[in-house]
């Protein structure tokens, strides 16, 4: 809780509350107990009188951690001390194909859009955002995944707000060691089978030895990419007419744009005898042609492998130290059954391809039709995603990497 003493000021911590016009608003603060949404709500805390706002606080209890119960105690005593009401929201994490992660998330944003209220304030920081434009990136995403978190944006009714994109972690928790707030830890952040915890404990680090103001650097990029002006009527016109389609009535090209850009990967939407597919920000286009049979093929050392029925070709290629180790004659290509599992590092658990292809960026529509190298039953590498540990090429000796090319259409 606060110290006695005269409150220290962060003046780009003040900064980034000054700029929130909030004033005849009722206004909920996440909190989940840890470091930066107690100091976000204990900021807004010492502004609510003067900015003429009315200050709530909602925690959301997972029930994932044995620690969750004492979290909520924790937030309801932070609470009852500074005299801000507390909701707690129990929700059920239903499981997920995404992972724990989203399935969390997911739980976490209904419980937001429930909540009563003008204004919800989210304490995402400056970490959050560059660790979440790197792993769109690394997904995949387009424009709208390396936009990052936008500041401001609207969820179940109320403004969603992120007042804190542009401050830096140490700085937050600097502000709560000054301020002598006391905040709980979720173990779970040092858990690093969960993508964000790697990128955040290993990624991060690494690319700071070389790149000291990475986390700055793409906060930056973030905003230029969000403020980009993109008529999205005429990307998609032309988009169209480059794939020899006839371009849509205003009103039909609004109407696409509109599903387009709030569409899921299942969705799909028809025009001039093909569908439109989105995927993390891209716009796919499949037509309606009947897909061949597929029978599995042996590969007998050729550089340059056609599979028409695939529509591409697997190249192969020697490299030192890397690819799969077995000789030509041993390798057949066959496509997804289902249930398939891969160990790409040793250090690593096995793991399904659907998930190894979500964390890739592969689309679903096409994950059924790529190529992927058998030993027996045993599979030894899927192209674009590498080889099975059990298959790897030791170090200084000769291996193979194959290559998925596939021919546009």
């Amino acid at each position: 809780m606060a110290s006695s003493r005269k409150p220290r000021s962060d003046k780009a911590l003040e900064a980034a509350l000054a700029a929130l016009d909030l004033r005849g608003k009722v206004v909920v603060v996440a909190l989940s107990g840890g470091v930066d949404s107690v100091v976000l709500l204990h900021l807004l805390k010492r502004r609510a009188e003067s900015g003429g706002f009315a200050l709530r606080a909602l925690h959301v209890h997972h029930g994932l951690s044995p620690n969750a119960e004492r979290w909520a105690r924790h937030c309801r005593a932070l609470c009852r001390t500074w005299r801000i009401p507390l909701s707690v929201a129990r929700v059920t994490v239903k499981k997920s194909t995404h992972g724990r992660e989203a399935a969390a998330r997911e739980a976490r944003y209904a419980a937001f859009r429930e909540a009563a209220g003008d204004v919800l304030v989210l304490a995402h920081q400056l970490d959050d955002q560059a660790e979440t434009v790197l792993l769109n990136l690394l997904r995949g995403a387009g424009v709208r995944g390396a936009s990052g978190m936008p500041g401001v944006s609207s969820l179940g009714g109320k403004v969603l707000l992120r007042p804190l994109l542009g401050i830096s972690r140490e700085r937050i928790v600097a502000y709560a060691v000054a301020q002598r707030l006391k905040w709980v830890e979720d173990e779970s952040n040092l858990d690093e089978s969960l993508t964000r915890n790697f990128v955040r404990r290993s990624v991060g680090p690494l690319l700071a030895t070389r790149f000291p103001r990475w986390r700055e650097a793409l906060g930056r990029a973030a905003r230029h990419f969000a403020r980009r002006d993109v008529d999205a009527g005429q990307v998609l016109r032309e988009f169209l007419r480059a794939k020899g389609l006839r371009a849509p009535s205003e009103a039909r090209l609004a109407e696409l744009v509109k599903q387009l850009t709030s569409a899921s990967a299942r969705t799909e939407l028809r025009h001039d005898g093909v569908r439109l597919k989105t995927y993390r920000g891209d716009v796919f286009l499949l037509r309606d042609a009947a897909l061949p049979a597929f029978a599995p093929v042996a590969w007998s050392g050729q550089k340059r492998l056609a599979l028409p029925a695939l529509g591409g070709e697997l190249r192969f290629r020697r490299a030192r130290g890397r690819g799969f180790a077995l000789a030509p004659g041993e390798i057949e290509i066959r496509l997804r059954s289902g249930g398939e599992r891969l160990q790409l590092d040793a250090a690593r658990p096995r793991r399904t391809l659907k998930n190894l292809f979500q964390e890739a960026g592969v689309p679903p529509w096409e994950r059924e039709r790529l190529p992927l190298l058998y030993c027996g039953e045993a599979l030894v590498c899927v192209p674009g995603l590498g080889t099975d540990v059990r298959y790897q090429a030791s170090r200084g000796a000769s291996g193979w990497l194959a290559e998925w090319h596939q021919i546009s259409s």
